[in-house]
Formats: structure tokens, C-alpha cells, sequence
């Protein structure tokens, strides 16, 4: 690759007013459709909220009848229009009563449930979809995307949706049920006293919308930031970062970079924890008032001589009314979570738009269909540069052109940032070539499935990724049906059984994070032997030694030479000396192949590699 190192992370800066002034400034992304992509991800559950929203709305129904039934224990029950209690007609009232409260609490639960496990499923679901939709992803993406902030969308931002993909349907049903049924119910009671009621709820409506839109824009402010904290935890609190930090003494400037974002972080909690709290404040007093503004209207009425208004009436009324500012308060909070949630589902969708550069084409073939024979590998006029580079700047690669036949050992050599690696990951189709061909197997990789392509190639390179599990388990990572047996002869002709054997637990040794608990020799011959189970046709090494220490190279090099017999191999070299014995040596300058031919030629050519030879014997002195 060309210098600057395309292709590696970003340079880190420290969380600063810059990071807080990004996220005070940020704005949910516009996402076509949104509501309508929302409700769709609802579509293979609609039996389940069908029968939630038929228990909601029954729930919801009974619920308003007590009330109602109030004014009938008034008036019929206790304070009959002749003579004292009805105990009878109470005691009816009071079972219809209790009835119906037991009946309400089992339909909430069967509905808890329902609307529980429609609302985990459909975010598991979404969770699944942005994972699946990162793994498509170029690998350009992630060379330029902080693994913490990819992180929080599949987490923090999934995660922030949850209540109201669990709880909106049924709260939005239940409580518009609620309101419509109180309301109907007060009018029936009295139309005067509805009116006095809700005279106000427009205003407090559009009140609402304009709280909804700052809570929004709070939310999206608020993920940013909660992005960058993911972030610098993931880059400080792995085994890279804390090596890192203590070898420059730099833990204190660490922890001031997080104080810093978890400030920012702080202030915007505080912020989306405030926002909208006056607007609520005022429609609680509003609605608590009503009460004490309805005893004053009925003793208008009844002063009036106004017919109609009794005891039962003002104590129905009134409870009924206290129905209503629950859900009342619950639905506008709910609008206020769905429009603050749409920021949150913006960002979601954000990423799952997200487009690969590199697809399949409709009628890709496979690798067994393809023309030539298998391990042939050739560039004709290929030319790349990566996708963030400008356009008037030098192509990484420019007209590059070889062969290499099924079989050959290809080493590619040259100055740092001369497009070496840059040519690994075109074989594999990493990136697409922006002109010429890169051919495997006869075929056009552009015509190739990119599953059959890479499933013939297999690729050790100086960074070896290993997870943290057991041995066996990383090694299966290739073939996660391999036996026992498989496992030990790979591990042979990587030359690390008798390591792996030699530890306390054998092939069941946890490596730790990244491999750390191995050295960097045992983690490539690991990473060897993984390679080895995948049996690939093409073996690509990508530095595989420049790492290591003479002694480990050695080793190293020696189950290299093992794992290419038999196979295509191209290897990018830094050291000359691992590649002398390579069918043929392309020694690759500024994006160009300027000389080609095996070691003993290009030594008489006395040119680029030349130089380079000399330079490294003298070093070795």
C-alpha cells in the first residue's frame, strides 16, 4: 500500500470541545420512509398483534366500567332516592366490580407477553440484519470506521429502541382505548363537564409535537457521544491499548480523554432527561386541576337550578376524569419516545442502507466453473487506487501486470508503501481493481462468487488474529467440522505440536485476548496450521515473518515452506532472505512491477533488488 497506510485505523485524537461541539451539532439522519419501514419490521408477528391489540382494547374496555359503576353505588346503593342503603344492589355492584378487575389483570398479562416476545424478536431480529449487513460490508468500511462506533449502532443504538419495540404497540392501544373510552364515558355523564375538561388538549398537543422534535435531536446528539465512548473503550481497554498506554506513561492522558467524553455524555443525559419535563409538569397540573375546577363549574349548575347534576354525577365525573390522566400522560409519552426512538431507527437504517462495493454479479460462476486451471493467478493491466484517496493522487497500483502459474512460489518485494499488499487484496477480491483484470482460475474475479474465490484462498499475514478461546477452537475457525486427528496433523505441518502438546492443557489452552498469552512465533504457526486445515489452492503471506525474531523466523519459515508445498504461493517480503528460493520475484516501486526474475537474476541485473539485498546483507553484519 501506498505510504500513509491505507487500509489501518484512523489517528486517534483525544475527546476534546471538538468531540462535545460534534455531538451537540449532530442531526438524526432523514431516512425515507421511516415510519413505514418501522411498522414493517412488525409484518411476521401481525397474527400475535392482532390478538394483542383485541386484548388491549378488551382490557382497555373494562377498565373505564368500574367508574361508571361508582355513580350506580352512589345512587342506587348507597344514597337511593327513598330510604337508606340498598345493601343488595351494592353488593352486586361491588362483585361486577371485582370481577372485572381480575378479568383486566389476566388479559394484561397474557398481553405482557404477547407484546414482550413480539418486541425482543423483532429487536433480535434488527440485531441480526445490521450484523448480517456489516459482515457484507467491503473491507474498506472498516478501515475507516472506529470499531467502537460499530459497535454502538449494533448495541447502544438497537439497545435504545427496545421499549418501544416491546412496549409502544400495546401502550399505544391501550391507552388510546383508555382515553376514547374515559372521554365517551364523561361526556355520557355530562357534556358540560367534558367540555370544561378537554378545552385545553389541542394546545397541549402541539405542545407535545415541538417537545418530540427537540427529544430527537437530543437522542441522535446523545448516541454520537455514546459512540465515541464506546469507542475510545474499545481502544484503550483492549490488550493493544493498555500495552500502549502504559509503554508511553500515557494512562493519566487516557483517562482524561474518557473524563472528557463522558462529560460530553453527561451533559447530554442530563439534557434528554430534562427535556420535556416542564411540558409534562404542565399538563399534570392541568389535568390534576380539573377536579377542583369541576366541583366549581357543578356548583355553578346547581345554583343555576341546572337538572342533572347530583352527587354521583360530580364523584363518577371525577373519577372517570382521574382515569384519564394516566394514559393521557402515558400516550403523549409515548409520542414523545416514538419521535425521540425515530432518531435512533435513522441511524439504524443508515447502516443497513449501506451499499458493498463489492457484490456478486447476478450470474457469477464458481471457482469449479471456471476455465483454468485452479491456482492460476494473473494481473493484466490492473491499476487501483483506495476509495478515499483523491483523484489526481498516484495510483496505488498502476498497469500492473503477471502470472503466476498453479503451483509457482511469487514473492513480491520492494520499498514500503510500493503497492505490495495492495496486490493480496486483489486476489481475493478485498476490493475491486478500478481497471485492468484480476483473474483466478482463468475467470475474472469480477465473475467469480466471492464465497468459491475465498474459499480456495488462504491468507497468513503479520497481524495473526486469533480469538480468545481454546486452541482447538481457533484452529476449527477454518473447519469447524475438523476431527481431533485433523487438528494434529495440521498442527504438525505447522511445526507447533509438540508445543501445543506441551501445555498444561494441550490443545484445550486458552490463548487470551488476540493470542496474547503465545508468543508472536507460536501465534503464526497457529495461524499456520488454521490455514493448513482450509487446504486452500492459493496460499497468500503477507509479511508472515517480519515480526519475529530470527530464531521464531526460522521456525516459522520452516512450516511456511511446508504449507506452500503443492500450492500457488504469493508472498509479499520485507526480508530477502525468506523469498530467495521463489520461482519468481516481482519487485514492486511505486505502484509498478519494475523488475521481475528469480534471485540469481535479478542479483546479475544489479538494480532495485540488488540494492536491497546489499543493503539488508550489510545490516545483518
Amino acid at each position: 500500500m501506498r505510504g500513509g497506510g491505507h487500509g489501518g485505523p484512523r489517528a486517534r485524537v483525544s475527546a476534546s470541545d471538538e468531540s462535545m461541539q460534534r455531538a451537540l451539532n449532530a442531526e438524526a439522519p432523514r431516512i425515507p420512509g421511516l415510519f413505514h419501514r418501522i411498522t414493517g419490521l412488525f409484518a411476521p408477528y401481525r397474527t400475535r398483534l392482532i390478538v394483542t391489540a383485541v386484548l388491549v382494547v378488551l382490557a382497555a374496555g373494562l377498565s373505564v366500567v368500574p367508574p361508571l359503576l361508582v355513580e350506580q353505588a352512589f345512587d342506587v346503593g348507597l344514597f337511593p332516592e327513598a330510604g337508606g342503603p340498598n345493601l343488595g344492589a351494592l353488593a352486586r355492584i361491588v362483585i361486577i366490580m371485582i370481577v372485572i378487575f381480575i378479568v383486566t389483570s389476566c388479559l394484561g398479562v397474557w398481553q405482557s407477553y404477547l407484546t414482550a416476545t413480539v418486541g425482543n424478536r423483532v429487536m433480535g431480529a434488527l440485531r441480526v440484519e445490521l450484523f448480517s449487513k456489516l459482515q457484507s460490508m467491503e473491507l474498506s468500511f472498516f478501515t475507516h470506521t472506529k470499531t467502537g462506533i460499530i459497535q454502538s449502532r449494533l448495541q447502544n443504538d438497537v439497545g435504545g429502541v427496545a421499549s418501544v419495540l416491546t412496549n409502544t404497540v400495546s401502550s399505544v392501544l391501550g391507552n388510546t382505548v383508555n382515553v376514547l373510552a374515559a372521554v365517551v364515558a364523561m361526556i355520557l355523564i355530562d357534556w358540560r363537564l367534558t367540555i370544561v375538561a378537554l378545552v385545553l388538549m389541542p394546545a397541549l398537543v402541539a405542545a407535545q409535537r415541538r417537545v418530540g422534535q427537540v427529544r430527537a435531536r437530543i437522542a441522535t446528539q446523545t448516541q454520537e457521544s455514546l459512540s465515541d465512548m464506546t469507542a475510545i473503550t474499545q481502544e484503550t481497554l483492549g490488550v493493544s491499548g493498555i500495552l500502549l498506554s502504559k509503554s508511553f506513561n500515557r494512562q493519566e492522558s487516557e483517562i482524561e480523554r474518557y473524563r472528557t467524553a463522558n462529560a460530553t455524555q453527561i451533559t447530554l443525559q442530563v439534557r434528554q432527561a430534562m427535556s420535556g419535563q416542564w411540558f409534562f409538569a404542565m399538563v399534570n397540573i392541568f389535568l390534576s386541576s380539573i377536579p377542583a375546577i369541576v366541583y366549581l363549574v357543578s356548583g355553578w349548575l346547581l345554583v343555576g337550578g341546572n337538572e342533572g347534576v347530583t352527587a354521583g354525577t360530580i364523584v363518577a365525573f371525577t373519577t372517570v376524569q382521574s382515569r384519564l390522566l394516566f394514559p393521557l400522560m402515558a400516550l403523549m409519552r409515548v409520542g414523545l419516545d416514538v419521535q425521540t426512538s425515530g432518531a435512533l431507527f435513522a441511524r439504524i437504517f443508515e447502516y443497513l442502507d449501506l451499499r458493498p462495493r463489492v457484490t456478486d454479479k447476478p450470474d457469477a460462476i464458481t471457482v469449479e466453473e471456471a476455465p483454468g486451471p485452479l491456482g492460476l493467478v494473473e494481473f493484466r493491466d490492473v491499476s487501483f487506487r483506495y476509495p478515499d484517496a483523491a483523484e489526481d493522487s498516484r495510483p496505488t497500483l498502476d498497469e500492473v501486470s503477471f502470472r503466476i502459474e498453479p503451483g509457482q512460489f511469487a514473492a513480491f518485494v520492494g520499498p514500503s508503501g510500493a503497492g505490495k499488499t495492495t496486490v493480496s487484496y486483489l486476489v481475493p477480491r478485498f476490493y475491486d481493481a478500478e481497471s485492468g483484470t484480476v483473474s483466478f482460475a482463468g475467470a475474472d474475479v469480477r465473475d467469480l462468487t466471492q464465497d468459491s474465490l475465498v474459499s480456495h484462498i488462504g491468507i497468513v499475514s503479520q497481524e495473526t488474529s486469533l480469538f480468545h478461546a481454546s486452541i482447538a477452537e481457533n484452529l476449527r475457525y477454518a473447519k469447524p467440522d475438523a476431527t481431533d486427528e485433523e487438528l494434529r496433523e495440521a498442527a504438525i505441518a505447522a511445526n507447533i505440536h509438540q508445543t501445543i502438546v506441551s501445555f498444561p492443557e494441550g490443545y484445550d489452552t486458552v490463548v487470551g485476548e488476540r493470542g496474547y498469552r503465545l508468543s508472536g512465533g507460536e501465534k503464526q504457526r497457529i495461524a499456520i496450521a488454521r490455514v493448513l486445515l482450509k487446504d486452500p489452492a492459493v496460499l497468500v503471506l503477507d509479511e508472515a515473518t517480519s515480526a519475529l525474531d530470527s530464531l521464531s523466523e526460522r521456525i516459522v519459515q520452516r512450516a511456511l515452506e511446508a504449507a506452500s508445498a503443492g500450492r500457488t504461493t504469493i508472498a509479499i517480503a520485507h526480508r530477502l532472505s525468506t523469498v530467495i528460493d521463489a520461482d519468481i520475484i516481482l519487485v514492486v516501486d511505486a505502484g509498478r512491477i519494475v523488475e521481475r526474475g528469480t534471485h540469481a537474476e535479478l542479483l546479475a541485473h544489479d538494480g532495485i533488488y540488488a540494492r536491497m539485498h546489499a543493503e539488508q546483507r550489510t545490516d545483518a553484519l
